[in-house]
């Protein structure tokens, strides 16, 4: 028999002995056979709170969205949460977010009449409710704390007393509606300030002025102080001896913590211990969520995935139960007064499909269900008025986007119990090989995976080879070699085939930095630094950071000698903001010219890829570098520089250089004029790039350009040839722009490699308003909505599949607590589990 059927029929056979063991042990205390592994959280108790924020349910249920139950009926989801094991609601409330007109800010329109009827639905199925108060008209949080409209001019005075009024009222009419109020929280991630207020002693005037309003009312209510960022090294310490010293009335310190953010859970568990220990007060974390998909459901770009997050697990239901899982275990570890856990929005649900985008953003405008509506802009322009849309968490909610509960949703019960499942591969870790070019591709025999069971383990992979094949014999580039596992799953190699780099310490992470020259104007003083911060570098943890707030003024170059006489390409990274009245160049100068491309920042870890193509060295010398001129303010960072060899130099009649590029790699198309491109004269290389992005129609007055592609491609819109706006594609994408498009414009779109290698040019009408447009129906195909960025006459390569096909066979490896020996014991344990199984008609499914 295989060995690994075998463990398979082992594994049910003990799992359905363990049941039959009432005899000593309760069944409820045996892991319950699911679709998910959860590993029962020893010495929680049984009240624990295992809550949930849904404050935008009652909008999405305006807007059509509906939920089910878990044999697919439609259930209200109040119902749906309690029976998972869900005892506790928290709802946002704020003071009025309704702009002058009384059309509202969106965010679920949290304001007291919402939070009454999500409060009453929360009490009618058996949970508690949590109130927590923002104290402003929209979104508070670390970043934004804006009295409410009405407070706006208020003293301290005059706004402590606003505070405990709107406080005892809302409270009060709460709990005479029946609302069984179990906690309040005064504030939402107040780490630097509350209603507009931002040092300690008027914070703590208007914490206790809410905490007296609800003492007054009922003095058994807990209330609760809400806080973020516990990665960052003595900010709880210091926030919790500000509270004791402002002799602030408290019962829990609340803390918010996901984890592509927030640090290690043994971290969090560290900083609340400390806060038990020192101050007495109880603990919990009062937001967190994972994805347990990377795709997007609405149209509306989600918050992760993302460069540079921490991703503990994969992006699967089973992911996101062992995150859950983790964050409620390093809870209790800190002991008795950790008290629980709420999972932020896990029932923002897309209003409709991502192909209706029109359609959802109708709704999310009427019914407030996205995360902000254009309304907002009059209170909070800045932010909501500028990136308004749909839910940017649907990903990371406990249903699908059709509103089917997810396995994962029931892991505030499972935690109690355990769960099992049958072991099966969940997740192979991703492989990025890099070759220089002429040397030889090996592959790796086996790859690294992960079970859903969260153990790891090595599994034999056999490559295509025709894929492999065009690797070896192609040039430079980014080449993806499908893979089989020996059940079937399928996997991918990402091969990044790339010419020699020529830059001595390229990326700054080296110590020596002498090979760079900084160098400023007279009067200028330095401004340049080599910052050890990897979320300001492209790669690695080191870039060149500039910051002034006179003037930015700075030469950044490096010579390099000896080099082979031949064809050149120059390439580098930035990113940045606030470059007012900017000139940035990257440039490459030889013994005889200097070219420039023309560059820019366009935002935070928003990273541009200058090039300067067919540089031509003949005496072995090429100096490099990036110019920076921009007023005062300015900020950014420079890092990983490339100097590649691409071809020799050719004499021709008059004995001229000129380059010698292999023809197959070549087109000819028109020459691009974008400032951000080659200025020389050379036409720029396209190539056919895998992907085949589609962009939306874009319709007068919009700010925005959206559409979807495949990841780490670059999307740059021009106008007048004229660049507009880029951003790297995360699929969907969406491209911000200065000012709305006028009717008729016509945007020129193209697609950017990572090597900075573009796509062919295709250009996009902007059309009339939607509300003009009455040509539009529901019945227009996709292929009417959508342009191509890539011309259907190229013959362009189909488009890579970001999924793989259901497991064909399931590994099982032992582990965990399912390792058994096999006995005469086990062999009669497969008979008596086979028949029972059999039985009841049940099985041990895959996800």
């Amino acid at each position: 028999m295989n060995l690994k059927w075998f463990n398979r029929l082992a594994l049910i056979g003990s799992v359905s002995v363990a049941f039959l063991q009432t005899s000593t042990v309760h069944a409820e205390e045996q892991p319950i056979v699911s679709d998910i592994f959860v590993e029962k959280v020893e010495g929680i108790s049984d009240d624990f709170i295992h809550g949930v924020d849904i404050s935008s349910v009652i909008a999405l249920e305006q807007s059509g969205v509906k939920f089910y139950n878990q044999d697919g009926q439609e259930q209200d989801v109040f119902r749906t949460f309690k029976e998972s094991g869900t005892n506790y609601v928290r709802v946002r409330v704020w003071n009025d977010p309704f702009d002058s007109a009384g059309m509202s800010y969106g965010g679920g329109n949290n304001d007291v009449k919402k939070a009454i009827e999500i409060g009453k639905r929360a009490t009618e199925n058996g949970m508690k409710v949590l109130v927590d108060f923002h104290y402003s008209d929209f979104w508070a949080d670390p970043a934004k704390q804006q009295a409410p409209k009405e407070w706006k001019g208020y003293n301290l005075e005059e706004k402590e007393q606003a505070l405990y009024d709107f406080t005892y009222d809302t409270i009060t009419r709460m709990k005479n509606e029946g609302i069984d109020v179990g906690m309040v929280q005064i504030g939402n991630e107040t780490n630097n300030a509350i209603a507009g207020e931002n040092t300690w002693e008027n914070m703590s005037t208007l914490f206790n002025a809410g905490s007296r309003a609800v003492r007054t009312i009922d003095s058994e209510l807990k209330i609760a102080l809400h806080f973020t960022n516990p990665e960052r090294v003595g900010s709880y310490e210091n926030i919790a001896r500000e509270l004791n010293l402002n002799k602030v009335d408290y019962d829990v310190f609340a803390s918010s913590y996901y984890p592509y953010w927030h640090g290690t859970l043994d971290n969090l568990t560290n900083v609340l211990s400390d806060i038990v220990e020192t101050y007495d007060k109880e603990v919990m974390v009062a937001e967190t969520s994972y994805a347990y998909t990377d795709q997007d459901g609405d149209g509306h770009q989600n918050t992760v995935p993302g460069e540079g997050l921490v991703t503990n697990y994969p992006f699967t239901v089973q992911g996101q139960a062992h995150s859950l899982r983790e964050v409620i275990q390093s809870v209790v570890d800190v002991g008795d007064k950790g008290v629980g856990v709420f999972y932020w929005e896990p029932a923002w649900l897309p209003v409709g499909p991502i192909e209706n985008i029109n359609q959802n953003r109708e709704k999310w405008e009427t019914y407030g269900s996205g995360w902000a509506s254009s309304f907002a802009s009059e209170y909070d322009p800045e932010d909501a008025g500028e990136w308004y849309g749909g839910s940017a968490v649907d990903n990371q909610a406990l249903f699908d986007f059709e509103g089917h509960p997810l396995p994962s949703i029931n892991t505030f019960k499972y935690v109690h119990t355990g769960a099992i499942a049958e072991v099966r591969v969940e997740h192979i870790r991703v492989v990025d090989l890099e070759f220089l070019l002429g040397d030889p591709i090996s592959l790796p025999e086996t790859v690294t995976v992960i079970y859903n069971d969260n153990t790891e383990g090595l599994e034999s992979v056999s490559w295509n080879q025709e894929d492999l094949e065009k690797a070896i014999v192609g040039t430079t580039g980014v080449y993806l070699i499908n893979g089989l596992l020996e059940d079937g799953t399928e996997t991918t190699v990402t091969v990044t085939i790339t010419a020699v780099n020529y830059t001595v310490n390229p990326s700054f992470e080296e110590a020596n930095r002498s090979m760079w020259n900084i160098s400023y104007p007279e009067g200028v003083q330095e401004h340049v630094t080599f910052q050890n911060n990897a979320s300001d570098a492209k790669s690695g943890n080191y870039s060149a950071h500039f910051f002034s707030s006179e003037k930015v003024n700075f030469r950044l170059q490096q010579t390099i000698q000896n080099l082979e006489p031949g064809i050149y390409e120059v390439a580098a990274h930035i990113q940045g903001g606030d470059a007012r009245n900017s000139e940035i160049y990257l440039f490459a100068e030889t013994s005889t010219d200097e070219i420039k491309v023309n560059t820019r920042v366009n935002g935070w870890a928003n990273w541009l890829n200058p090039r300067v193509e067919g540089v031509a060295v003949e005496n072995g010398t090429l100096t490099i570098g990036m110019n920076v001129l921009a007023d005062g303010g300015a900020w950014g960072s420079i890092d990983d520089f490339v100097v590649n060899r691409v071809g020799d130099l050719e004499k021709n009649d008059e004995d001229q250089a000129g380059p010698s590029v292999p023809e197959e790699n070549l087109s000819k198309p028109e020459p691009d004029k974008n400032s951000e491109e080659p200025s020389n004269d050379k036409e720029p290389i396209i190539v056919t790039l895998p992907t085949k992005p589609v962009i939306e129609p874009i319709y007068a007055g919009d700010k925005t350009i959206r559409g979807n592609g495949q990841k780490n491609t670059t999307i740059v819109a021009l106008i007048d040839q004229n660049e507009i706006g880029r951003t790297t594609v995360n699929s969907p994408f969406e491209i911000a722009l200065e000012r709305p498009l006028k009717e008729g414009e016509q945007i020129e779109l193209y697609a950017l490699d990572e090597f900075g290698k573009r796509g062919e040019s295709i250009v996009v009408t902007v059309q009339p308003t939607q509300s003009n447009a009455e040509t539009e129906t529901e019945t227009e195909t996709e292929s009417d909505k959508t342009t191509s960025l890539e011309s259907e006459n190229k013959g362009q390569m189909t488009e890579e599949s970001t999924k793989t096909d259901e497991t064909k066979e399931t590994k099982l490896p032992q582990t965990g607590s399912i390792k058994n020996s096999f006995s005469l014991l086990g062999g009669i344990s497969i008979i008596i589990g086979l028949t029972l199984f059999i039985f009841r008609g049940k099985r041990i499914q895959t996800m």
